[in-house]
């Protein structure tokens, strides 16, 4: 689950890590307000929305006057932004965060993730901060430090200061920078974060460490320990098919082809999409129904794939393991006909009661396309695509 910018400063401030003032807005006039409550020559007008890249995108403004306040907020709020992370739809700014100017000196980077090959948690720090990390790692990865936590100990006081000194960070400026590093971690430890990123991470002029910004994903898995970070779940930021998918407890993500796949097992999905993409396909989705699915399920699966203009086809790729076939192909057959389907549907399931579920997709009377292997299966539903468009 994601956050929005100062929805995550605020869980930092209370692990003592230090951000600048500032105030959330849903309206121009509150943007003005906010300003004159946090007083000062210079307030920065910030987009809230889940993606990065937003001041390249023109979400982010400084202004040095109430006025500007008021323009700036009225110019991004509404506004579709559109960034290297949201695609070429974008996103609708519906939220502004109004914050006090910075004095920065020096822009850096740091973020936490979970590493999965040593099985910790993995801070990464750079002294090329205000730019994309994958940029960085790119032309220059030896500017990038990492440090792989130790779960019991935490993180450091040492170790933040050998991270702090190693990205530039002056003699003057370390108690301030190891407070903001251990806050950083203890965040990102205590609350299941996915990830945790400052970018930048800035030095001011009278040598303090400030967050300047706060990117924070969560374990979803894990919500049912924080009920308050539950409630900062904001639906506008989410495609509406997958707010529905997660109803079903369904595992869906909308993507830019014409092949709907539904697949029981995530890692079979991903090898479902490259085989799809092996052979000249592109896939509608990712759609896991797990180990349990019932006829409601897959044809609430169907509905979903069906809401995508762009479908041509779909491919169904079963293995039979908690899942039985002949189970998935009675839910086949169902959703089939439920939501009268009028694209190709291939479909490809090997396990348990194998012969049984392909003996009922046969007696059902659909026009379904069978296959034996993920390679057979791919070349029907390519092809069946292509027809489609063709018609």
């Amino acid at each position: 689950m994601k956050i929005h910018e100062y929805q995550g400063k605020e869980i930092l401030r209370r692990f003592g890590v230090p951000v600048p003032r500032g105030i959330a807005c849903f309206s121009v006039d509150e943007a003005v307000d906010a300003a004159r409550k946090l007083g000062g020559p210079v307030w920065v007008v910030k987009a809230q929305i889940h993606a990065g890249g937003r001041g390249k995108g023109g979400g982010v403004k400084v202004s040095r006057s109430i006025e500007e306040v008021r323009a700036n907020a009225a110019a991004i709020l509404g506004m579709r932004l559109v960034t290297h992370q949201t695609g070429p739809g974008g996103q609708i700014v519906r939220r502004l965060l109004i914050e006090e100017g910075a004095d920065i000196r020096k822009e850096l980077y740091v973020g936490l993730v979970v590493d999965r090959v040593s099985q910790r948690v993995c801070l990464m720090a750079s002294s090329e901060g205000g730019i994309d990390i994958e940029d960085v790692a790119a032309r220059m990865p030896e500017k990038i430090h990492k440090l792989m936590v130790d779960p019991v100990a935490g993180l450091s006081g040492a170790e933040a200061d050998e991270v702090a000194l190693g990205i530039g960070v002056p003699q003057a400026a370390l108690v301030s920078a190891r407070a903001a590093l251990q806050g950083l971690y203890r965040a990102f430890w205590e609350c299941d974060a996915s990830l945790a990123e400052v970018n930048p991470l800035v030095l001011t002029g009278d040598g303090r460490v400030v967050a300047l910004d706060a990117k924070i994903n969560f374990d979803s898995n894990a919500l049912y320990r924080h009920p308050d970070i539950a409630e900062l779940r904001d639906l506008d930021e989410e495609d509406p098919a997958e707010i529905e998918a997660s109803k079903f407890d369904l595992s869906y993500i909308q993507l830019d082809g014409n092949i709907g796949c539904l697949v029981n097992g995530a890692g079979l999905a991903m090898a479902t999409m490259d085989t799809i993409k092996l052979y000249g396909g592109n896939p509608a989705n990712f759609l896991d129904v797990g180990g349990g699915a019932t006829a409601e399920k897959v044809t609430e699966a169907f509905k979903l794939m069906l809401r995508n203009a762009q479908l041509k086809a779909i491919l169904v790729n079963i293995f039979g393991g908690i899942m039985k076939c002949d189970t998935i192909a009675e839910g086949v057959v169902a959703a089939s006909r439920a939501v009268q389907l009028g694209v190709p549907l291939v479909v490809r399931m090997k396990g348990t009661n194998e012969m049984l579920g392909k003996q009922k997709l046969a007696e059902s009377g659909l026009p379904i396309i069978a296959a034996d292997t993920m390679a057979e299966a791919a070349q029907k539903v390519v092809a069946a695509a292509g027809q489609a468009n063709r018609g």
